[in-house]
């Protein structure tokens, strides 16, 4: 058993039963199909290329732009109190809804050492294959339970991504030489976020995700519905990156 301390939140991961650890463990393959992808293991060891590399920035950027607004709608659901998990997720959903605040200001900063401009981000519409997750978490988050919410967005997205990111924040100096690309501790403050803290993420996300599901089979079974095809659009997105690789 542990106890993370996070800001003004302490919310105590405990140990997996049965259920929880089957759901855990059979995300697992489809985590990795993201966190793993070659536009990743090439940002991490700067063998992707510069056209890339930018338009990964550039058509994720409203998924990490609108990553709030996902969570905001979750948390409307989360307002059956005498209802176990309710509350600590509530306030959990709260606290990191802050947190996210400054994440569009860095993202926007790792951009901009791309190459890429504040005007074409913010008026980017991505491919369809690369806007198929932003759709995705729209629609569950809108029309799902909280636990689907919690399942598909901070269980999911923030798995995946806390992981890839690591890798990505200690190769990145790969990059360092090239005369288009500018790194410093702005353009680098989003991945050094997401790198050092956001690990802890996904497992609070599960507990939570445990609370509200325990004892409720179909409700496990839609969680990790949620959470799986959260995944694979992510995969899709970086599938259709990847094609400018050649």
């Amino acid at each position: 058993m542990m106890t993370v301390l996070k800001n003004e939140l302490t919310l105590e991961i405990t140990p997996h039963s049965m259920w929880a650890q089957k759901f855990w463990d059979e995300l697992i393959p489809a985590k990795e199909r993201v966190s793993q992808h070659p536009v990743f293991i090439g940002m991490a060891n700067g063998t992707l290329k510069l056209e890339c590399f930018r338009a990964a920035l550039l058509n994720f950027y409203p998924l990490v732009a609108q990553f709030p607004s996902y969570m905001a709608l979750a948390l409307a659901k989360a307002t059956q109190f005498n209802e176990a998990g309710v509350v600590p997720t509530r306030d959990w959903l709260i606290q990191n809804i802050k947190v996210e605040e400054r994440h569009l200001t860095w993202y926007r900063d790792w951009a901009g050492g791309f190459g890429l401009t504040v005007d074409q981000l913010d008026h980017v519409t991505p491919p369809p294959a690369m806007n198929a997750v932003n759709h995705y978490l729209w629609s569950i988050n809108h029309r799902g339970s909280l636990a689907e919410c919690l399942a598909a967005t901070n269980l999911a997205i923030e798995w995946a991504t806390g992981d890839w990111s690591s890798h990505v924040y200690k190769g990145i100096h790969n990059y360092q030489n090239h005369p288009d690309v500018k790194i410093d501790k702005r353009s680098l403050a989003w991945l050094r976020a997401h790198a050092h803290y956001d690990d802890i993420h996904p497992y609070e996300a599960m507990e939570l995700i445990k609370r509200l599901c325990e004892g409720k089979p179909e409700l496990q079974q839609k969680a990790f519905h949620a959470a799986r095809e959260g995944l694979e659009y992510y995969a899709l997105a970086l599938d259709e990156c990847y094609k400018l690789q050649g």
